[in-house]
């Protein structure tokens, strides 16, 4: 990773470690610059309260410049019209609407704001089709957003 992407990670981590938002936990192992693991608990008063879930980040070489791939990850995955049982999240800020002033923490707000507006729990209605057609990473997705409602 080129220097000033590897110290914007770095400062992002130690802010993480340091003071993280309400409901958001880097996981103590983190090792890796390029891939961190972050635990969720679903804010009280949301149809996700005190439930649990991990959140895989990896970032690319052209982090913050390009926006990191971030998936839900097994077995306790969210179910919302805007995540698939694959883990990926169909969410704006993660691709057409990334900007680098956007931060790891920004994202864990913005899944932690879309679960709690969530007015139900249920897949997206192309979940099956979607998760057959097993993509590997929802950076090769062309989604389209179209329902911010949920």
């Amino acid at each position: 990773m080129a220097g000033r992407f590897t110290r914007r990670l770095q400062k992002e981590l130690l802010d993480l470690q340091r003071s993280p938002p309400t409901g958001v936990k880097l996981e103590d192992n983190t090792t890796r610059l390029d891939q961190w693991r972050i635990h969720l608990t679903g804010a009280d008063g949301s149809l996700y309260a005190g439930e649990h879930f991990v959140l895989r980040f990896r970032f690319g070489n052209n982090y913050p410049m390009e926006a990191p791939e971030v998936v839900f990850e097994g077995p306790n995955i969210p179910m919302h019209g805007h995540i698939y049982s694959n883990g990926h999240i169909c969410l704006n800020v993660l691709y057409n609407e990334w900007s680098p002033a956007l931060s790891v923490q920004s994202i864990c707000l913005s899944l932690l704001s879309m679960l709690s507006s969530s007015p139900e729990k249920s897949w997206p209605p192309d979940n099956d089709t979607y998760v057959r057609r097993a993509i590997a990473s929802p950076k090769q997705t062309s989604w389209a957003f179209h329902d911010d409602t949920v």
